[in-house]
């Protein structure tokens, strides 16, 4: 499956209900998904990080479908290949 297809079957699952919520209260979830996943990793428990990292995706496609942006489109335009601040793979940049 490409990221695409996983955003459309975000988009068909629950856009009813996300465009109800509204860009900040779908944003608000990614964020909450996110501190999970943060929890998740301090316990090391290989179970709840894929679920939470499973979570995070989910609410970033379905962020994506509010704002209408095409997911898959933006972060391969971004990062082709290389780093797009110094354009190298495997990545330069000064910390």
């Amino acid at each position: 499956m490409h990221i695409n297809e996983f955003q459309n079957m975000m988009r068909r699952i629950y856009f009813h209900r996300d465009s109800e919520r509204g860009t900040i209260g779908t944003l608000d979830w990614l964020v909450d998904e996110v501190e999970e996943l943060r929890e998740a990793l301090k316990e090391k428990d290989t179970k709840a990080i894929e679920n939470e990292f499973a979570d995070v995706f989910a609410w970033l496609a379905s962020l994506a479908n509010v704002v209408n942006i095409n997911l898959e489109k933006a972060a391969l335009s971004k990062y082709d290949n290389k780093c797009p601040k110094c354009g190298l793979t495997p990545c330069e940049c000064p910390f």
